[in-house]
């Protein structure tokens, strides 16, 4: 069984190796290096990395030093090179010299570690990053993942803006988990997911988990949101906020919620 297209975490990744007892490998890469330019080996049973690169390309880590990350530290952005690499988007050449340098190194917009035993770990993307009005910088994607692991979250947008010092994030939660969890916590049944979602105890409990979550992943302050917007709108390819492979499309996200938005600020400043 092979896993790709997004981060799996170490604990499912390891309880579909125990309740299914086959063969689980993990891949990574792009569509623009024909899918899979590193996968994990056979009998390798370690999770939280995605392996050694493919037979037919090469990979280096380049220096991005606004995140603090550097090859000199076996750390960077990774930059795939192959037969399997693409020779750039059709029609589009400011696009294609955006991502495919003059040597054909695919730059990801992912950052990447080598580990001891030589297999490569995803631990952040570069792609989205914004500095905040103090000077930090952020990725939203990779808080994004780290909010995933909460029990009440279903999807999530995390935003931020230069002349802002915090980060907001829209929340569309569980439609399983939280009508339980509101009914045992704080003693509401019979209610839509509207209308839980629209009650500051329902979002209070989800912010405090958020919290303990990003706090538990090593999160710094500035990196934890300061306020939320509950949605019970599910992003997807129908209403235009994902992409065709279920990517969050940001650009559209922040148009749609750009009222709820405003108003968090509003309230934040």
């Amino acid at each position: 069984m092979i896993t790709g297209s997004a981060p799996l975490a170490e604990n499912v990744m390891n309880f579909i190796r125990c309740a299914l007892g086959c063969v689980v490998v993990e891949g990574y890469g792009q569509t623009e290096c024909v899918a899979a330019s590193t996968i994990t080996l056979e009998g390798d049973s370690v999770p939280g990395h995605v392996g050694v690169p493919s037979p037919c390309n090469i990979i280096k880590l380049v220096d991005v030093p606004e995140l603090g990350y550097f090859a000199r530290d076996n750390a960077g952005e990774v930059c795939i090179k192959g037969t399997n690499v693409f020779k750039g988007y059709y029609k589009n050449e400011e696009q294609t010299k955006e991502v495919l340098d003059n040597d054909g190194w695919l730059h990801t917009g992912d950052i990447g570690r080598w580990t001891e035993v030589g297999t490569l770990k995803i631990v952040d993307r570069k792609k989205h990053i914004f500095k905040l009005a103090q000077g930090e910088y952020v990725a939203p994607e990779r808080i994004e993942n780290i909010y995933l692991r909460s029990k009440f979250v279903a999807q999530s947008f995390v935003h931020g803006e230069s002349l802002k010092t915090c980060l907001i994030a829209i929340i569309v939660p569980d439609h399983e988990v939280l009508p339980v969890e509101a009914s045992k916590t704080l003693g509401i049944a019979k209610l839509s997911m509207e209308e839980l979602c629209q009650r500051e105890d329902v979002k209070k409990m989800i912010m405090d988990d958020l919290f303990a979550v990003g706090k538990a992943a090593g999160l710094y302050s500035f990196e934890q949101v300061k306020d939320i917007f509950v949605s019970s709108e599910m992003f997807s390819v129908e209403n235009d906020l994902l992409t065709p492979t279920l990517k969050s499309k940001r650009p559209k996200l922040k148009e749609h919620f750009k009222p709820q938005i405003t108003s968090m600020y509003e309230k934040l400043d």
